[in-house]
């Protein structure tokens, strides 16, 4: 079946070369080839060698379908000839060049198609001689010379359309009007608007280089993109390094920082240096913590011995009503209460004892007449209630003569100290504590302290400003304060060295000054006294002590002081511009 689709497809001739085909002679019939007709010419064109003339008009005759005959047959039955038909032409919708196919070999390229060549118009009486319409319409229009193959018939499937821009060819005339509106098997391509935009085209695999498809598009120079590409990165790693930059800059580098240290050594150190001292006396240093008469207050002492006595000024204990109100804290953190045993105004000393403690470590005392100035000296205590604090110094001076307290307004309180002057830092809290000589010996207690605003000042307790250590401290003799202490321990009270004399205090000149009358009126020379006896007088003014210079009534009391009851001075007086020496002994008084 051929589905109405025509066996055979051949490209259509134009008019000229249809023209050109000779008819054949009724001789060449019997060859076994079949006529065709040849095709009407053109208006204004006669066939050339044309023996029939064209058939009347008429309607076209029944065409019978063509056999194949293939390639090695020999020479078949020759078929009736037919009757001469009428050439028919058919319009077509638009020019389409059919592919016109040979069977050769295996397989052959089609051909390039020809460019069309323009036709006339059609007749008028074209219309009458269309072919009826229908059913299935193939996809190409027959041929209607039925020009013969010269091979199989090629695959079913039309060429690829080709599309080329119009070319400009002069208008020309028609001889006779369209009379229909279908368009023409042949049409002219319209010119080309001058000015106008060319149209699109389709790609033409088959056709010339060069021809056919429009000019591609200039690509973009990518000089541009290079540019902003590079100033993009730029300004990213600009971003980067700087945030890095700046990281390292405050951490100090991106990795983890191992710093060299030394490794663990030895942490021994040398008896006499200031580590090794603090290191022997802290375990023997306390801190004392005092309640008493709606006041409070912080001092140090040092163990005296393992029954528990603890040495320790006055002043720091002087404001507890009982001794519940004393607590002991060592060292090592421990506390416990602690009983008052004995104190004393005049020396600004004290003795309290802790019970049920055990390890005790009692201070090794040393010798204060040893001292030199200059000597290192470390100072341990707790100035501000800041325990175990130690400084360290040099002894500045000897044999200073210092007097503090005094609140009571009547003299009772004053203390008389024949003291150490030392540089090591002592604040408040630090009194009591122990001024320790290169040895860990124990050669002065810290008591008192010069302050900027001026005056002695005795740490915790005494009215004397006092804003911190200005480099000046002061320290009892331990030999003085080991005597007290034994007092305090054995008796409960300290007894103190006098001469029996009563001192005009108002004197402004240079020495102690004997009075005229004492306190109460009495005689200001004690009769039977020791002053008595050395044949002192009212109104002599003694200039040395044992050839040390005095110039005041309180250095010539804290020069006394400096002794034991018993103990023989030199005294060197002025009397009526006459410079005389006597010699004493040393009495005794009960302290309070």
């Amino acid at each position: 079946m051929n589905n109405g689709k025509p066996n055979w497809w051949s490209r259509p001739s134009s008019t000229p070369e249809a023209a050109r085909i000779p008819t054949p002679s009724p001789a060449d019939e019997g060859d076994g080839d079949f006529p065709l007709p040849a095709p009407r010419p053109a208006p204004g064109q006669e066939p050339a060698d044309l023996t029939d003339p064209a058939p009347a008009p008429g309607p076209p005759a029944a065409e019978p379908p063509a056999e194949p005959v293939a390639a090695d047959a020999g020479p078949a039955a020759e078929p009736p000839a037919p009757e001469a038909a009428p050439a028919v032409e058919l319009t077509k919708a638009a020019p389409e060049p059919a592919v016109e196919l040979t069977k050769t070999g295996p397989a052959t390229e089609p051909a390039a198609a020809p460019p069309a060549e323009p036709t006339p118009p059609a007749p008028a009486d074209a219309e009458a001689y269309a072919p009826a319409p229908q059913a299935r319409q193939p996809l190409h229009t027959p041929d209607e010379y039925r020009t013969p193959p010269y091979g199989e018939p090629g695959p079913w499937a039309p060429a690829p359309p080709v599309q080329r821009p119009p070319a400009a060819v002069p208008p020309q005339a028609h001889p006779h009007p369209q009379p229909h509106s279908q368009p023409q098997a042949h049409a002219h391509p319209q010119p080309q608007p001058q000015g106008g935009a060319a149209p699109w085209v389709q790609y033409d695999p088959w056709s010339a280089p060069g021809t056919g498809a429009p000019p591609l598009p200039r690509k973009k120079s990518r000089k541009g993109l290079a540019i902003a590409a590079a100033l993009a990165f730029a300004l990213v790693t600009g971003v980067i390094g700087g945030g890095i930059g700046a990281y390292v800059e405050r951490n100090g580098g991106i990795t983890t920082v191992e710093l060299p240290q030394a490794e663990a050594g030895d942490t021994g150190r040398a008896p006499d240096s200031v580590a090794g001292i603090a290191a022997s006396a802290l375990p023997g240093v306390v801190t004392l913590h005092v309640r008493g008469n709606g006041s409070s207050g912080t001092g140090t002492g040092f163990v005296l011995d393992t029954k528990g006595h603890i040495l320790t000024n006055n002043h720091v204990v002087d404001g507890a009503a009982s001794s519940e109100d004393i607590s002991v804290t060592f060292s090592s953190g421990e506390t416990a209460r602690a009983k008052l045993i004995g104190k004393d105004t005049g020396y600004d000393l004290a003795v309290v004892q802790v019970t049920g403690v055990s390890g005790l470590k009692a201070l090794p005392l040393g010798n204060s007449d040893n001292v030199r100035v200059g000597d290192p000296v470390v100072a341990i205590g707790a100035p501000f209630d800041l325990s175990n604090t130690v400084t360290s110094g040099i002894i500045s001076a000897k044999e200073r003569p210092i007097t503090a307290g005094g609140e009571k307004g009547d003299g009772s309180d004053i203390s008389y100290v024949d003291a150490l002057q030392t540089d090591a830092p002592i604040n408040p809290g630090n009194s009591g504590g122990p001024l320790l000589d290169s040895k860990a010996q124990v050669i002065g207690i810290n008591s008192a302290i010069r302050a900027a605003g001026g005056g002695s000042g005795e740490g915790e307790g005494d009215g004397a400003s006092q804003p911190g250590s200005i480099g000046l401290g002061f320290a009892i003799p331990i030999n003085q304060g080991k005597r007290v202490a034994e007092e305090l321990i054995n008796t409960g009270k300290a007894t103190h060295p006098v001469i029996g004399v009563s001192l005009d205090m108002q004197f402004q000149g240079d020495g102690a000054r004997v009075g005229e009358k004492g306190k109460d009126g009495s005689a200001s020379v004690t009769a039977g006294g020791p002053a008595a006896k050395a044949g002192l007088r009212p109104g002599d003014v003694i200039t040395k002590v044992d050839g040390q210079r005095v110039h005041n009534g309180e250095e010539l009391i804290v020069k006394i002081r400096a002794h034991r009851p018993g103990d023989k001075l030199e005294l060197t007086l002025s009397r009526d511009g006459k410079e005389l020496t006597k010699t004493l002994t040393l009495g005794s008084s009960q302290g309070t």
